[in-house]
């Protein structure tokens, strides 16, 4: 019998809020267990609703501030205090995430981070003693460029002239002075909840990794390679901490490269999970549940590299729960994300991405209906005294 089910996903990027998916999926089990004891567990990956789930979970509130956006342009952004009054939290999607970029504009060469210092300025000016910085979903590329710029730090070029926004500019990067950078970091504690497989340079470079997705051309995506590896030698040189390791460092790519760049203040990358998933008590949750629901925006080779679905089913399986996938898209590699015992993509036939994402809601919900009775006619069919064969996750479809 199905009496608990937790439903643990993250968010559908540019669709659904974490909270929205959970909600969808918990209809569609309201549909086939009327009677089933519900847990949602919205899952923050550090990127959109960080903020805002963090402030829930720890009774804080939100703080609600003008600060630049990712295009240049003021817009009304926000950080989290929690409820322990201590800890702020700079959820950099708020202010320079890709949604906040319109489609015509994206160009990672031209989009900054200067709104994330200024988050972290006002941060600053709540008097708090840690800020903790999500990373995820964001829509620039510049390295952490623009928060050096809004925390004081002066980015030149070889005749001295001051750098303009974005990536793009890397190249031309000759010295940083960091004279005018804000006093107050050194005695804050500064933490980056970041995923540990994106780095910034290389062949797995965050520029060559991400940076077709916020829009960036073949071309693009050599030019903003080679500004970021300038940009971490200059950055090495001038004003990082002995020994950081900003090129191939855990978790420097993280956002764009924004993790280098607050690596080079002194600030600590953490994997994201062990950072933010204590203050929601998620182990103990898992451990009372029946089944086990989670749900992204894509299934695929991608989702064991820190996605919120494989973390999920490696933390549900500490307990021995049953796992179900849910996903917007199946991709290669889908059937192999360890710990996930079924997973079913949710268009029921083929459909135009713009009336995906505006239907996600209701397909999600349809879709937990359909893989949920699917399991219940399954555990009503009569067991066979033998099964032969290597045992794989089931796709339920």
């Amino acid at each position: 019998m199905l009496t608990r089910v937790v439903v643990a996903p993250s968010g559908f990027k540019e669709s659904l809020s974490a909270e929205a998916a959970a909600d969808a999926i918990a209809a569609g089990v309201r549909r086939v267990l009327p009677d089933a004891e519900i847990d949602l567990v919205p899952l923050v990956d550090g990127g959109e609703g960080t903020a805002v789930a963090l402030a829930a979970a720890t009774g804080g509130r939100l703080v609600t501030v003008p600060a630049t956006g990712p295009v240049g342009e003021t817009i009304g952004a926000h950080f989290a205090l929690l409820g322990s009054g201590d800890t702020a939290v700079v959820e950099m999607a708020a202010v320079a995430g890709l949604s906040l970029v319109p489609r015509d504009l994206r160009d990672p060469g031209a989009t900054t981070t200067y709104g994330v210092g200024e988050l972290i300025r006002s941060a600053l000016d709540g008097g708090v003693g840690r800020i903790l910085v999500g990373c995820g979903d964001s829509g620039t590329s510049d390295g952490g460029a623009g928060a050096l710029q809004a925390l004081g730090a002066r980015l030149l070029d070889e005749e001295g002239r001051e750098l303009p926004y974005g990536g793009a500019a890397l190249a031309r990067l000759h010295r940083i002075d960091p004279r005018g950078l804000d006093t107050r970091l050194a005695d804050v504690e500064l933490l980056v909840a970041c995923n540990p497989y994106n780095v910034l340079c290389g062949e797995r470079g965050v520029a060559r990794v991400f940076g077709p997705q916020k829009g960036a051309t073949p071309a693009q995506v050599e030019e903003l390679s080679a500004g970021l590896e300038n940009w971490a030698f200059v950055l090495t040189r001038d004003v990082a901490v002995p020994d950081t390791n900003l090129r191939h460092g855990p978790g420097t790519g993280a956002s764009g490269g924004l993790g280098a760049g607050l690596a080079a203040l002194g600030a600590r990358l953490l994997p994201r999970f062990d950072v933010l998933l204590d203050h929601l008590d998620l182990d103990a949750r898992l451990a009372r549940a029946d089944l086990v629901v989670t749900a992204e925006g894509a299934l695929d080779h991608q989702t064991p590299r820190g996605k919120v679905p494989a973390e999920v089913a490696r933390r549900a399986k500490l307990h021995g729960r049953p796992v179900l996938a849910l996903a917007g898209t199946l991709g290669e590699g889908a059937h192999e994300v360890p710990g996930v015992d079924a997973f079913s993509g949710i268009l029921p036939a083929p459909m135009a991405l713009a009336e995906a994402l505006v239907r996600a809601s209701e397909l999600l919900t349809d879709a937990t209906e359909r893989a949920l009775g699917m399991i219940l006619l399954g555990a009503r069919l009569p067991a066979h005294a033998e099964v032969s064969g290597t045992q794989r996750p089931s796709s339920v479809r």
